[in-house]
């Protein structure tokens, strides 16, 4: 039941002024009493129906007050000081004439209009504290209705910028998972059409050794996720197994040479990061050619970032550069490597003397464990690791 009261005075403003009024009426009421009892020792009905009827009065008294107030609540200040000054002393008065009046008749005498200033003091101070409680109740509902107010509102800024950093992480994660799986469908094509070459040449223990080894293949492609990072060896351990498949496609016309820093090999970078690289290499260096060509591949640690180079004896840097040459491969491990590190990080494309084209990343060094999550950056993932 008292959890219903406050609920219903919690809703209704006006409940909660009447409440507060019979409230403050009845502490009066009780009040007056005691120090009657107290002064006097001896209370009579006189007094106890005295009291009842200047309660009920004050009651009267300030129900037109709290309408005054409410009119000149959003006035200025000076207007509504004023307006209480003269609220107050006005009530006052009226409620002090009253109070001796009724007393009169109670006592059937004269009323005791000599003591006029005593029981009107004792009215002013009755009115200015009911003005000061009004005021300050109200003033309280404001302050806490303008709090909730902008504490719902910082909850609901919260909450879209929350819904906005969640919309864009995985909006991060769709592109950079967009731009991988561009590239997985291009390297089927390729090879499931150099197995249909094979077993249309007859050549099908070929055929049989590309087939398991496109198997191993993609049993360690499903394995990674494009936002994953791994050690540069274990990037290289998976394109070996798609070097192995190509080899197998070109035999002694692909040519392999590979100078990694045994430093770098425990430094992380984008699963899958190599493969379209290379890619690229074996369709103008290797397959483009008669004599087949050499890839080249180096890694080292240069002043705490990684340095990667991959370059090729194909054609030249004009032909694999133009925009119909460059194909998806190089593209997207661009568009890859800005999504995930920004400024961060360096991609350059530059001529390979005597011929081929040479590719150079640099990113920043990192040894975590740790997965890049959904949204991280390159700079978050450092600062992990620190």
């Amino acid at each position: 039941m008292i959890r219903s009261l406050v609920k219903a005075l919690h809703a209704d403003r006006n409940a909660r002024f009447w409440f507060c009024q019979v409230v403050g009426w009845s502490g009066y009421s009780v009040g007056t009493f005691l120090t009657i009892t107290l002064v006097d020792g001896d209370v009579s009905w006189i007094h106890v129906g005295h009291i009842a009827m200047s309660a009920a009065l004050g009651v009267l008294a300030t129900w037109p007050m709290r309408s005054i107030y409410q009119y000149t609540f959003q006035s200025s200040v000076e207007l509504r000081l004023f307006v209480a000054a003269i609220s107050v002393i006005v009530f006052s008065a009226t409620w002090t004439v009253l109070r001796i009046r009724v007393f009169a008749w109670l006592v059937n005498e004269p009323p005791l209009w000599a003591e006029a200033n005593y029981w009107y003091f004792g009215s002013l101070f009755v009115f200015l504290s009911w003005t000061v409680l009004y005021y300050g109740i109200n003033y309280y509902e404001m302050l806490t209705a303008e709090h909730q107010m902008l504490l719902e509102e910082a909850a609901a800024k919260r909450g879209e910028q929350m819904l906005r950093l969640q919309a864009e992480a995985e909006a991060h994660v769709a592109q950079i998972r967009m731009l991988h799986y561009q590239l997985t469908p291009h390297f089927l094509f390729n090879t499931l059409n150099a197995i249909n070459a094979m077993v249309r040449l007859g050549e099908v223990e070929q055929a049989q050794e590309m087939i398991q080894l496109l198997g191993d293949f993609l049993r360690h492609a499903l394995k990674q996720d494009s936002v994953e990072s791994v050690t540069l060896d274990e990037e290289i351990e998976s394109l070996m197994l798609y070097l192995n498949i190509e080899r197998v496609r070109f035999e002694d016309r692909l040519r392999l040479q590979f100078d990694l820093d045994p430093a770098s090999l425990e430094a992380r970078i984008p699963a899958l990061l190599l493969q379209p690289i290379i890619e690229n290499a074996m369709k103008y260096a290797i397959s483009e050619s008669e004599d087949g060509g050499t890839l080249f591949l180096a890694s080292r640690i240069d002043a705490g970032r990684l340095l990667l180079e991959a370059a090729d004896t194909g054609p030249g840097y004009e032909s694999e550069q133009s925009e119909e040459g460059r194909g998806i491969g190089l593209r997207n491990v661009k568009e890859r490597l800005q999504t995930l590190y920004g400024d961060r990080h360096e991609f350059k494309l530059s001529e390979n003397k005597p011929t081929g084209l040479k590719v150079s990343i640099s990113l920043p060094l990192q040894f975590t464990h740790r997965e890049m999550v959904p949204g991280e950056s390159a700079e978050d993932l450092e600062l992990a690791q620190a």
